[in-house]
This record gives structure tokens, sequence and C-alpha cells, in this order.
């Protein structure tokens, strides 16, 4: 069973509005902060910083190409310690990563949409699963996904063709903390936004994308600050490997 569809689709989201992350260009501006540097080598530095911290908040959302909206709002670490929410399709599930396992917590309508290519199992399903922590497979392409923190920097950065081409603008606040953006017009009339932490390690604060099939913007906070879910209640948790055994016999 495909059982992790709609939080697979609010980690791929997040991913592609994050590529741009590893974009770079070759203007430099040195009446303004990271003086002498080119748009390549702050976002070069920019790229590094967060793949090194510890942790991060991530937020934001995505408009998928058939019209409907994701939205991410997690904490997460190095060890893929993770607690927040993910949502499609009008419906919001909570997430938890911890000891190596994914557990997933939704109402029946999200259930029913993360099951609907299954309509018979979803049927059966989802007024089982609703308001149940749900234990994932070990397997399952969430893990490996919004509560993979090292996975998403990665995927900022693995085209290196979009390094090129971004042009430094102003500063600018974002949530409080100083900013620098970087901005390019790709293809398809995309215009992608990167902002940059100008004060300490230059961590990316934001990244937006406008126009285009994707568009969407996504916040990175709380750098460094520890993340620790608890483990689900044994009493509020199913596990969905065992479950979906039982629907098959």
């Amino acid at each position: 069973m495909r059982t992790g569809k709609v939080a697979t689709a609010v980690a791929t989201a997040s991913v592609s509005v994050a590529l741009l992350a590893g974009c770079g260009g070759d203007s430099a501006d040195e009446d303004k902060p990271f003086e002498g540097q080119s748009a390549d080598d702050i976002a070069a530095k920019a790229v590094e910083a967060t793949r090194q911290a510890k942790s991060m908040h991530v937020k934001g959302d995505t408009r998928l190409e058939d019209g409907s909206t994701v939205t991410i709002d997690v904490s997460v670490d190095q060890e893929k310690n993770c607690q927040g929410t993910v949502g499609a399709g009008g419906t919001e599930a909570d997430v938890r990563h911890t000891e190596a396992t994914l557990y997933l917590r939704g109402d029946e309508q999200y259930w029913e949409n993360a099951l609907k290519q299954q309509p018979d199992a979803a049927q059966k399903m989802a007024p089982k699963l609703q308001d149940k922590w749900v234990k994932m497979p070990a397997n399952d392409a969430t893990t490996a996904g919004v509560c993979d923190k090292q996975g998403l920097v990665a995927a900022m950065d693995e085209d290196e063709s979009e390094r090129r081409g971004m042009k430094r603008g102003s500063t600018t606040d974002v949530d409080g903390e100083q900013a620098l953006q970087l901005t390019k017009d790709a293809s398809g009339g995309e215009k992608l936004t990167l902002y940059v932490a100008t004060e300490g390690e230059p961590y990316i604060l934001k990244t937006t994308t406008e126009g285009g099939k994707n568009p969407g913007s996504v916040t990175f906070s709380e750098y460094g600050e520890k993340v620790n879910p608890e483990q689900p209640p044994a009493d509020e948790t199913v596990d969905m490997k065992d479950l979906a055994g039982r629907q098959q016999t």
C-alpha cells in the first residue's frame, strides 16, 4: 500500500521550492553585506552553513500543477528527529519521527485523501486510522522526505546548472532577521528568490518561487534548537503494516 502519498507530496514540494538554494551568480556589490563576494560565493556559503546546522524549523506551502496546495511546518535535526504538521488537499496531519520510526496522525478526511488511489482500502481503513498515531512502514518514502534534514539540504544543491545566473538584490527583514536577497529569472516564467542571513552564520532564511508551475514559499528558522519529539502512547498508536496485513486476509 502507498500509505504515505500526502506527506510524500509535501516533502517533494518543499524540496522543489528549496532547489534554488543551490543557485548563485557572478555579480558582486561591495556596498552591501558579504562585501566583495559574488552571488555564487554567497549561495554556496548559505548552503554549506545550512547543511552544517544541527537542526532547523521548516515552514511553507507550494501549489502543485493540479491546483492543490501542500504545506509543511516541521522542526527536524540531523538525526531525523522530527515533529510538526504536513498538509494537502485541505487536510492536515501531525508528524513525528523518533527512534527511527515515523508516525502520522490525521482525521478521517486526511486518510481518505492519502488512500484515495485505493478506494476500497480507504473506506475500510480511514475510520480506524483517524486521530490515531499511525506507525508507518520502515521503508515509507515520507521518512526520507519530510524528516530528513540532510536530504532536504542535499536536494537544494543537486542541479549544478541552477548555480549560475542569480543576482544580488537588496537587504530585507525575514521574521526579524536581516537577509540579503539573491534573485533569478528561471525558465517557465519563474522568479526565484533566496534570502541569506547577513549576521552570524549565513543560513538560508527563506526561499520563494513566483510564477511557473509550482509557486510557493518556504522559511527556515530556529537553527540549532533541540528537537525532541516524544514517542506516541502505545494505546494511541496503530501499526499501518499490521493493519494492512489484516485487511488483506
